[in-house]
């Protein structure tokens, strides 16, 4: 299913979509022999993943496809399958999601989703899973992407061009279902791709609908909606892909990606609050609620020129345009209220996010002539983004038009010693960093204050450094250290400001958060046993905590943080034929700084940590028919220094799939929630003790039945 290699962070080479490359799985869901050699594109390096101090998990076609069929996005797929990845929310917001504590940098074919300036935290929600060939996972704070990978990247690879000449293509046809097989449960998926080849020339273009409904909880309640951050209930989803490319030479190729993907809410229901005290969850209502649904659209173009044997290198080049327009739902929030529009108390309100993005990227790597041991790559990186957020309503400027800049040059190197059994790697990312935030006044709620912008910058040097050992082919053992970094959410900063005469250069501290990751792993690849071991620690001294307000909206603050944790993987095939087992477990501790007094005295709540975890699983597979069961284990946990009332129950869910090879296509039956457990999500369990609105149930047994041909 997955490939586990351990690695350092490479904090500087480009990772395109034109120079894929992994091994096609022998059969369905089973990790191939020899996966070290896979070449992991977010890792952006063509050298083999056994050549990186990384730790990777490389989800391949066939499990994400799978799991998505349980579960139904690449977000929930990724939280499901990997230990060290937070539950969900369930929502369509990815605030309160984190990968070893620390929020993921999710990107496509390398291209960054996150909005830094006012993160509306709907990057896992771009692009539709099918379209989606495999998804790379790389662990912990590193600078691969530049910005936003404080807890690791989780790259989205789109499908590969077709091989042969003449016509190739799928389908999918999908319908789910919950609990009860009430009207209001039904959903449903509709998607086709197809390519063609003709020489050296290509082009793929596909379109996918996608209908999903309102979720039932385990004893068959509808699921409270979130009246702030939006749902992904309850909506229609439309997305377009298409590529064409030009393979120049045998080494060279020029590809354009697009990708459109729109999210819209069918505003068939309102939320209706539950009772904490009497264990009452959270429901909805049928009605429509004031304003206009809530929407998701993200449009990307990217142009790519690649040859991996340019004067005995591998040359990339990249550019990308990237823009998203996120309305979110309204509610009469204290936060949006102005005696100057309308009686305090009465004013409904919603918010739009809009971001654009134009970047580019260049790299050469290549072996030193003479000296083919030490492999150097140099490159440079450059992303300007625009963003702004506004109030539909009444037209005001809620987060000004923002303008930030990046500029990153980088170089790295690759010693390989004694044939292959050591190798050493370290390189430096430049990090030039400016915003742009023009005059502004805030809205009432902070007192209407006027405030001068200015243009804050700060310049970082961002290094790593590691070293593999691989004494015996299939076994590995790597220690690393590595530097990413993120920047504090800009726009909750900027909206907040009620102080009067406030100059942007002086007032705002820009201080990045970078965060320093350490890591030491253990992995065994050998006959019918795969394994790993890493324990890991991370450290910021200014890091970012999010901190809840009463109405559910978040504040930044700035605070110490120190993470560590523990992961441990086995997978195995057994003397049954067919079947395989596999088990992992995250442990993960985090503790901050909350009064600056130098001392670490209170955990990271569960809005910035998740819960120690274990996951089992079992897989079949005999002639037409395969099998899986897993099962995740989220335990318990209390939080010191942190209101008793946010400590977490925990709870345990399992899934099945079931799939048969017809003579035509494959159907398959998936069953999320297989017990149909009640119970409260992570979030809801461990945020706003007294918040009666946001006080969720999970989602209770579902199932899809999907057919899927390839022709």
């Amino acid at each position: 299913m997955k490939s586990k290699a351990g690695a350092v962070i490479v904090a500087g080479l480009w990772a395109g979509s034109a120079s894929a490359q992994i091994a096609t799985p022998p059969e369905a869901g089973q990790t191939p022999e020899g996966d070290s050699d896979i070449v992991v594109t977010a890792a952006r390096s063509t050298l083999p993943a056994s050549a990186l101090p990384l730790t990777v998990d490389v989800i391949d076609r066939e499990t994400l496809s799978r799991q998505v069929t349980v579960s139904g996005s690449v977000v929930d797929a990724v939280s499901a399958l990997l230990p060290a990845f937070s539950p969900t929310r369930e929502k369509i917001t990815g605030s309160g999601e984190t990968l070893r504590g620390r929020s993921p940098l999710y990107a496509i074919n390398g291209i960054p989703q996150t909005t830094p300036i006012r993160d509306g935290a709907r990057d896992g929600y771009t692009i539709d899973p099918f379209f989606i060939d495999r998804v790379e996972v790389i662990y912990g704070s590193n600078a691969l992407q530049g910005i936003g990978a404080t807890g690791g990247v989780v790259n989205q690879v789109t499908v590969t061009a077709p091989k042969q000449d003449g016509w190739s293509g799928r389908t999918l046809l999908q319908g789910n279902a919950g609990n009860d097989f009430s009207f209001a449960s039904l959903g449903g998926k509709l998607a086709g791709l197809v390519s063609f080849r003709s020489g050296r020339l290509d082009a793929t273009a596909g379109a996918a609908f996608e209908r999903r409904s309102v979720f039932i909880d385990g004893r068959g309640r509808r699921i409270g909606y979130d009246g702030n951050q939006s749902e992904i209930q309850d909506t229609d989803s439309l997305s377009f892909f298409g590529r064409i490319g030009l393979d120049l030479s045998d080494t060279a190729r020029f590809e354009v990606i697009a990708n459109r993907f729109e999210l819209e809410g069918n505003n068939h229901y309102v939320p209706v609050d539950g009772s904490r005290a009497l264990g009452i969850p959270a429901t909805t209502r049928r009605g429509q609620t004031p304003g206009i649904p809530s929407t998701g659209l993200a449009e990307m173009v990217s142009a790519s020129l690649t040859d991996s044997d340019l004067a005995g290198g591998a040359f990339a080049l990249q550019g990308f345009y990237n823009r998203t327009s996120d309305t979110f739902a309204g509610g009469i929030l204290a936060t949006f209220q102005d005696a100057a529009i309308a009686p305090v108390g009465t004013l409904f309100e919603q918010s739009r996010n809009v971001s654009r993005k134009l970047g580019g990227k260049v790299s050469y790597e290549r072996a030193v002539p003479g000296f083919e041991a030490l492999t150097l790559t140099l490159g440079f990186d450059a992303l300007i983004d625009r963003t702004a957020q506004t109030l539909v309503h009444t037209k005001r400027s809620w987060v000004p038009q923002t303008d930030f800049r990046s500029l990153a040059p980088f170089g790295q190197a690759n010693l390989k010693l004694l044939d292959g059994i050591v190798r050493l790697a370290g390189g430096v990312r430049y990090e030039n960093v400016q915003l742009d935030i023009p005059d502004y006044t805030t809205i009432a709620t902070s007192r209407s204050r006027f405030v001068t912008g200015g243009t804050p910058s700060f310049e970082r040097a961002l290094w790593n450094g590691g070293i593999v050992l691989e004494p015996v082919k299939g076994i590995r053992a790597y220690g690393s250290y590595a530097e990413g970094y993120t920047i504090a959410d800009i726009g909750r900063v900027l909206r907040g400001i009620s102080q009067p005469d406030v100059r942007i250069d002086d007032y705002l501290d820009l201080t990045p958060v970078t965060s320093n990751n350490r890591e030491l792993g253990l992995e065994v690849n050998q006959g019918p046993l795969i394994a790993s071991a890493t324990y890991y620690w991370s450290s910021s001294d200014a890091g970012q905590v999010l901190v809840r307000n009463d109405d559910g909206i978040f504040n930044v603050v700035r605070q110490p943080i120190d993470i560590e944790g523990l992961e441990l993987n086995l997978d195995t095939r057994t003397p049954v034929p067919g079947l395989k087992l596999g088990v992992g477990y995250s442990h993960v501790e985090g503790r901050t700084d909350v009064n600056g007094d130098g001392f670490f005295e209170a955990d990271l709540d569960g809005a910035n940590i998740s819960p120690d975890r274990l996951n089992l699983n079992a897989d079949f597979s005999s002639g037409r028919f395969s099998a899986r069961m897993q099962g995740r284990y989220y335990l318990a946990r209390r939080f010191e220094g942190q209101p008793a009332a946010n400590e977490f129950v925990g709870y345990q869910l399992f899934d099945a799939y079931l799939a048969y090879e017809l003579s035509i296509g494959r159907l398959m039956l998936s069953v999320q929630n297989l017990g149909n457990t009640d119970y409260v999500t992570y979030y809801s369990d461990t945020q706003g003790p007294t918040d009666n609105a946001r006080f969720y149930t999970g989602r209770g047994r579902n199932f899809t039945l999907s057919w899927q041909a390839a022709f």
